[in-house]
């Protein structure tokens, strides 16, 4: 049993070990991005009036950069990137662009994940988790229906929603919503900073998403015209969805899996959630490059100051410490991924085939 005193040992040596990050490395990091993406998309341009396989296998690793590019914009979020606070914005800001998601409005939200990981009563993100008593309380197709939105099957589908079409439209609306609210004011009067819009709490977060809307807008514009608009809109949509896709499995199955630790608000233990609330991927390497190393979530929710290219080495070193927080490989996702049921009273994640089994019993 670890005492509060050697968490706090073993917290603060993992800050004053790893805890600093590179701006050479993160500027290596962001090219490893850009630079594949636009040779990408020259080979789409050049290979597709040759061969269509070639824009096909082009946009496959579209999607796996798109992806790594999704997790760097991540980190910039917990200024672990860069050391400096101003390349992490204007990195996040860049890459924000690329995962059509504008990086501050969803750092804010991804940072309440933070503080209250493991705590089911105040989830927020794209799949929520019913208790096994709501559950049980929906009729048949509210069952089928809760349990076929979360198919892994379907997550590029979630992706092309969650990454793609929902941040356009909760812009459109916005804006539409601004433009009524100036027109009844009058020209010339400034709107109230503290105006709430649909889908934005603060003017701030609708500039965000302006300028992140904007500038997608216009770099997809251009690309269209120099690939074909056609080409481009169909290798950019399943490019973006898989991508998407792959980046709401990888995020799920960081804390859903096989009787995660799960709580509600009475009890809830922050620490506890860090070690049995968020798994450690076993991934091939190469998948741990495109990632950038997220398969070490349990390292990133003890402390999230410590860059990606670091948590590999902190978890080696500290490995002991870590050897109670649950594994999945790579083939084990699928399986992990049904345990979407939140057992109040045992504080735990459980799979619907495990709650219908425990009701026949």
């Amino acid at each position: 049993m670890i005492t509060p005193a050697e968490w706090q040992t073993r917290k603060r040596a993992i800050v004053d070990g790893y805890a600093t990050p590179s701006n050479w490395r993160g500027l290596l990091q962001m090219l490893s991005v850009f630079a594949p993406l636009a040779a990408l998309w020259w080979a789409i341009r050049q290979g597709a009036p040759l061969s269509p396989w070639i824009a096909v296998a082009a946009t496959l690793l579209l999607s796996l950069f798109l992806l790594r590019g999704f997790v760097l914009m991540h980190d910039c979020g917990h200024m672990s990137l860069f050391r400096s606070r101003s390349l992490n914005r204007i990195g996040g800001f860049l890459l924000g662009v690329l995962a059509g998601m504008p990086q501050p409005v969803w750092a804010e939200n991804h940072r309440y994940h933070h503080v209250t990981n493991g705590n089911w009563a105040k989830y927020r993100g794209p799949l929520n988790v019913a208790c096994v008593s709501d559950y049980l309380a929906m009729d048949a197709a509210q069952r089928r229906r809760y349990r076929y939105t979360r198919d892994i099957l379907l997550s590029p589908v979630a992706g092309c929603l969650y990454f793609l079409v929902n941040p356009r439209i909760t812009w459109l609306r916005a804006s539409a919503h601004l433009l009524r609210r100036l027109a009844a004011r009058g020209v010339g009067r400034d709107v109230p900073a503290e105006v709430k819009l649909p889908g934005c709490p603060s003017m701030a977060h609708y500039r965000h998403m302006t300028w992140n809307n904007l500038l997608l807008l216009a770099g997809c514009a251009a690309m269209a015209w120099a690939v074909g608009p056609w080409l481009f809109l169909a290798c950019y949509v399943v490019s973006g969805s898989l991508a998407g896709g792959y980046g709401i499995v990888l995020f799920t199955v960081q804390h859903n899996f096989e009787h995660a630790y799960a709580s509600a608000d009475e009890g809830w233990d922050r620490d506890a959630a860090a070690l049995h609330g968020t798994s450690f991927l076993v991934l091939p390497r190469w998948l741990n490059w495109i990632t950038a190393d997220a398969a070490y979530h349990h390292v990133h929710h003890l402390c999230a100051s410590v860059p990606n290219y670091r948590l590999a080495a902190c978890h080696r070193e500290h490995a002991l410490f870590f050897s109670g927080v649950t594994r999945v490989g790579l083939f084990e996702i699928p399986a992990a991924l049904k345990h979407v049921l939140w057992d109040l009273a045992a504080r735990r994640l459980v799979s619907v085939e495990e709650v219908m089994a425990r009701g026949a019993a």
